[in-house]
């Protein structure tokens, strides 16, 4: 019985892989028809809609199964949990870069972005890129550690974002009102998915360890401090091991 459970278990965890690696894809050839005016990439990205579709139906339908028949407890009741909310967040990352590719298909065979600020579209979508391939690997490897990486990732494609919108709303905009607005969507599509990825990130602390963020980090903190302060102590005891008090003078 407990084997069933676990090859159970083992196949929602596979079926929530699978959808972040086809989220990559749906990202990179969404990417690639944005920055590339090609019309080919971004169809490829809408089409995996259907696979994704399928992929969340499935392990949505496990996840609720392995909550309703199984019992779960302790660190399998944190996996399905957390993944629920993984499932939802990479949804809602793919319907995101989805919406880049549709304005790549809408505006072909013209540009979407104007070329002098195509570069800052290059760099947000590189960066969503890595992000995403980062949460592939622990998603398959879960670590705490790495996942609290996410949110300075996630500064600097805010930081990308707001420049943005000076360069919209501080100076001159020479490229016309449908340019603007293509361009304040898509950096906020980019940015948006960023924003998912630190949440996927932090349901990964929370099934690794339990805690939230923003706890396992002040426990970390704690530990750090607490870790440095026995170092002092050790390096005092060597100090004083090695000291040669003066000898008594009769």
């Amino acid at each position: 019985m407990r084997t069933a459970y676990r090859e159970h278990l083992d196949a929602f965890a596979n079926d929530v892989n699978d959808m972040c690696n086809v989220v990559i894809e749906v990202l990179r050839n969404a990417t690639h028809g944005l920055s590339e005016t090609s019309l080919q990439s971004a169809e490829q990205a809408l089409s995996l809609g259907d696979e994704l579709k399928e992929l969340k139906q499935r392990s949505t339908s496990r996840a609720f199964q392995l909550l309703a028949l199984e019992g779960p407890v302790a660190r399998d009741l944190r996996q399905i949990l957390s993944s629920i909310y993984i499932i939802e967040d990479l949804d809602r990352m793919a319907s995101l870069a989805k919406h880049i590719a549709s304005t790549a298909r809408r505006r072909y065979p013209e540009p979407v972005i104007a070329d002098p600020v195509m570069g800052y579209f290059r760099e947000m979508g590189r960066l969503c890129l890595e992000m995403a391939e980062k949460l592939k690997a622990i998603l398959e490897n879960p670590d705490a550690d790495v996942a609290l990486v996410f949110s300075a990732d996630d500064d600097a494609v805010d930081d990308l974002h707001d420049h943005l919108m000076g360069l919209l709303s501080n100076r001159p905009w020479p490229y016309g009102t449908r340019a603007a607005v293509d361009c304040t969507l898509i950096a906020r599509f980019f940015e948006r998915f960023a924003d998912h990825t630190v949440a996927v990130a932090g349901q990964i602390v929370y099934l690794a360890t339990g805690l939230s963020p923003h706890d396992y980090r002040a426990k970390r903190s704690e530990g750090e401090e607490q870790a440095e302060i026995e170092r002092r102590f050790e390096e005092l005891e060597r100090q004083f091991s090695n000291f040669e008090w003066p000898k008594a003078v009769d």
